[in-house]
């Protein structure tokens, strides 16, 4: 059985930027996030062993969410320029090793691999599917299928979290999460949810009623208080609920499931790019890696 992995491109590059020391190219070029990325690849690759892997990226246009609320996401602050100019140098990194990625215009990452996570669920070829990120976002898009591979100390380590793992973490299961966050809202997305609700009364509310429209359809069942707030700010929260819930149906003709098993870590371009960054350790890595994994699936060295 095949095992198919996923990044997160943008969230595993956030986390190696300000997770790793400043790291520069012999002509000062920062390049710390790139090897970040890179080295939880590496790990992921030696740790399970995986027959399809791929990237997803954000791009630089506003999404639907945007246009759903002018609030969404407005609060963060700009991205460092150092990070900005290691987007493409990533990519750069990935096209020399034949690792494929995917992006959309008017969708975030997040929606790009909840696409892939479902029509990736639906073969039978497949036996898993791990999704590596540090957004907790996406734990919604766990099952008995797909599990998540979260950064635990930088990108030197990771855990993984199944449905329990899922529930330990956040408090409910991953189909209610997004329901969750209707009540709780997000602060670090810049939507408030049901202001007056936060985690505990959240958890009770699902364990006991389940979804949010379940609760807005049986709202005299619910407790005096509650049914007040979320009287009042029912809007807010079935807007948190769009905001908050991943898009699983994005239109992805370019993907295709062979592209997906063409990675090639001894690939000489991937190499000579690492000496470029001075890559040492990674390029010993890389080499190890390539003469030691054989996919039962693929009829080279990766």
């Amino acid at each position: 059985m095949s095992r198919f992995i996923i990044v997160d491109g943008n969230a595993i590059l956030h986390r190696a930027y300000h997770a790793l020391p400043p790291l520069k190219t012999k002509k000062g070029e920062p390049i710390n996030a790139v090897y970040g990325m890179i080295s939880m690849s590496l790990k992921i690759i030696e740790e399970f062993k995986p027959t399809h892997f791929t990237f997803a990226f954000d791009t630089k246009e506003p999404t639907f969410r945007n246009k759903l609320s002018v609030e969404y996401q407005a609060q963060r602050a700009e991205v460092d320029s150092d990070l900005v100019s290691q987007f493409a140098r990533a990519r750069e990194t990935l096209t020399a090793f034949n690792f494929c990625y995917f992006e959309k215009s008017g969708f975030e990452a997040d929606d790009v691999i909840g696409t892939i996570v479902t029509i990736v669920s639906k073969m039978d070829a497949f036996s898993e599917i791990i999704v590596a990120t540090g957004d907790r976002d996406l734990l919604q898009l766990v099952s008995d299928k797909v599990s998540l591979f979260m950064p635990s100390v930088g990108v030197a380590s990771g855990k993984k979290f199944g449905r329990e793992e899922t529930k330990e973490k956040m408090g409910v299961y991953p189909e209610h999460i997004v329901d969750y966050k209707a009540l709780v809202g997000d602060p670090s997305d810049n939507y408030k949810g049901v202001p007056g609700i936060g985690p505990k009364t959240a958890i009770s509310l699902i364990h006991e009623f389940g979804s949010l429209d379940t609760m807005l359809s049986h709202i005299e069942s619910l407790p005096k208080k509650v049914q007040e707030k979320l009287t009042l700010h029912r809007e807010s929260a079935l807007l948190s609920q769009k905001l908050a819930t991943i898009v699983r149906d994005v239109p992805l003709p370019e993907f295709k499931i062979d592209d997906c098993n063409k990675w090639h870590l001894d690939n000489p371009q991937g190499v000579a790019l690492f000496e470029e960054f001075g890559f040492k350790t990674l390029t010993a890595r890389v080499k190890q890696a390539a003469k030691s994994i054989l996919s039962e699936n693929q009829l080279r060295l990766l």
